[in-house]
């Protein structure tokens, strides 16, 4: 029975986050074996200012 969680930032639509799910679930089956029925697929939605990569706000990127 997979659980897949998907954290992303708000602003998928239903239809996007419908097809994230199908082809998460298509992979599962078609990869591991996984039976579809057993396959659960978990959005998060996490508002920007509570997103941090590397201890910084996430648009704080140095490019050299």
């Amino acid at each position: 029975m997979p659980v897949v969680t998907v954290n992303f930032h708000e602003g998928r639509t239903k239809e996007q986050k419908r097809e994230i799910a199908e082809r998460i679930t298509e992979a599962l089956v078609s990869v591991a074996g996984s039976k579809r029925h057993a396959v659960s697929v978990i959005f998060n939605n996490v508002i920007r200012e509570d997103f941090v990569i590397g201890g910084a706000d996430e648009y704080r990127v140095d490019i050299d």
